[in-house]
């Protein structure tokens, strides 16, 4: 089984930039690369912040360009959006409470949304609904489980990014916890760093943006920091007892060359480019 995960596409008016960057431009590269190099993908999924100000244009373009897409696309809202605005333009998105979660099969288990929206805050949220939706969503679901979220529920110990992390991490993290056993992964964006780690013994990762990137200095307190490094999505292969999870730069302009084949017996000290 293969998945997609996009994050972080920041659609705007057209023919504005974040960072010098367009991110219509991006997002629209980062599909076709995506579909290019994995004609066999079973569904992809944008983890947020879809929108970098909740404009409704957004959304309808948003919703135009996947319509035309040869494969599922779900949809997760992150601290840019509206989640108001977002349901005027995606209604079938919301569950009972208005939430934007849902559960999807998938060849290989479940794959589950989840909704970590809060209104005039960049950090995360996930209250008492969402955490009951949650557990009997995942009590119901086949397994494994592949949940996908905008916040990060652990932290980065970069304290600027910290602050805008899931609040209610504790709740959700005891939700996972019961359901360990069943969750083969979490998928979140947000940060837009490479992240890896586990909560309660579940693998979490995050790829970089398809637009800007982030820094992660350890030292910074106050300020948000950036970097012109390569626009990326995942690509999400489940193969046998095996999981492998993929950040692809697929913004790199560089060079690329050959430096050797695989072969142990052409490794040779006068003839390897080094």
């Amino acid at each position: 089984m293969k998945l997609i995960q996009l994050t972080d596409i920041h659609l705007t008016n057209p023919g504005q930039t974040i960072g010098g960057r367009d991110p219509n431009a991006n997002f629209d590269s980062a599909l076709a690369h995506a579909l290019a190099q994995h004609p066999d993908v079973e569904a992809m999924v944008i983890t947020g912040d879809l929108s970098d100000w909740g404009d409704r244009a957004d959304y309808e373009r948003l919703r135009e360009s996947i319509a035309a897409l040869p494969v599922p696309v779900h949809l997760a809202i992150g601290n840019h959006d509206d989640r108001a605005t977002f349901l005027q333009v995606f209604p079938e998105l919301a569950d009972s409470d208005g939430h934007v979660q849902k559960r999807f099969a998938l060849s290989r288990g479940t794959g589950v949304v989840i909704d970590t929206w809060g209104p005039e805050s960049h950090a995360g949220f996930f209250c008492a609904r969402r955490c009951a939706w949650l557990d009997a969503t995942l009590a119901a679901a086949d397994a494994p489980v592949f949940l996908f979220m905008h916040h990060h529920p652990v932290p980065t110990h970069v304290a600027p990014i910290d602050q805008m992390m899931l609040r209610d991490a504790d709740a959700f993290g005891a939700v996972v916890a019961a359901h360990r056993h069943r969750m083969a992964h979490i998928f979140f964006g947000h940060c837009h760093l490479p992240l890896a780690g586990s909560l309660h013994g579940v693998p979490v990762s995050s790829p970089r943006g398809t637009n800007h990137a982030g820094w992660a200095d350890f030292s910074e307190t106050r300020m948000l920091l950036a970097a012109d490094l390569p626009q990326a999505y995942a690509v999400i292969i489940a193969e046998g007892a095996a999981i492998t999870v993929q950040m692809v730069e697929f913004g790199y302009r560089g060079e690329r060359r050959i430096e050797a084949s695989p072969d142990y017996a052409t490794w040779k000290r006068t003839t390897m480019v080094r």
